[in-house]
């Protein structure tokens, strides 16, 4: 069994801890509209080149269109390369949106992610929508690579979202399904959980996971 003591916050990650992923769909979605050799800009984990210029928050939307479009000999909208990317992203499992819901009445909840505002966009109109609530019911605080301008695992990223839910990270269990990113916030004093592909997280809601003092 599984103990995590004195807990009083969880922060999440989002990209295959919530949302369930396709790399694969991605990437074919692009080379459908002729774009090339996309892949080796694209992981599951980390992205490079102008990818991860976006989800730093260094280039816009804007700009990441316009450098997908240098890679295509097609003429290519806005909205074509936005549902490209996004095919990137599939689907929130309704159980782990209950799983936020129960878990909010006993704890702060917070989400953690490198992303960029296209995904995200596309997220809050189209995956958080259970029962009538919003993506804001789920989360006490969203922090957004994009909006802090650093990913995971740079160690700056969890030192300033820790300063910021004002808790000393001791009391904070950071899930994610990234090894890298678990062992850089293991140094900064959170408890940690790594979560493995497509794992059922239900098990945070049996009553002795979770022990105080």
């Amino acid at each position: 069994m599984i103990h995590f003591k004195n807990i009083s916050a969880l922060i999440f990650d989002f990209g295959g801890v919530l949302i369930n992923l396709s790399r694969q769909q991605c990437i074919d979605s692009f080379r459908s509209l002729g774009v090339k050799e996309v892949e080796k800009y694209l992981d599951d984990f980390n992205q490079s080149g102008f990818f991860l210029q976006l989800e730093q928050g260094k280039i816009s939307p804007e700009q990441f269109r316009n450098e997908v479009r240098k890679l295509s000999d097609h003429t290519l909208t806005d909205e074509q390369i936005d549902r490209a990317f996004c095919s990137f992203l599939l689907d929130i499992p309704e159980e782990k949106l209950k799983l936020l819901l129960e878990l909010r009445k006993r704890f702060k909840i917070y989400l953690l992610s490198n992303t960029n505002l296209i995904h995200m966009t596309f997220c809050r109109a189209q995956h958080f929508h259970y029962n009538g609530y919003s993506m804001d019911d789920f989360f006490d605080k969203c922090y957004f690579s994009y909006e802090l301008g650093i990913t995971k695992p740079d160690i700056r990223v969890f030192n300033s979202v820790i300063e910021d839910i004002g808790l000393p990270p001791q009391q904070c269990l950071f899930l994610d399904d990234g090894l890298q990113n678990i062992e850089q916030a293991q140094k900064t004093g959170l408890q940690t959980y790594w979560v493995k592909q497509q794992e059922d997280l239900s098990f945070l809601l049996q009553p002795d996971v979770f022990v105080f003092d």
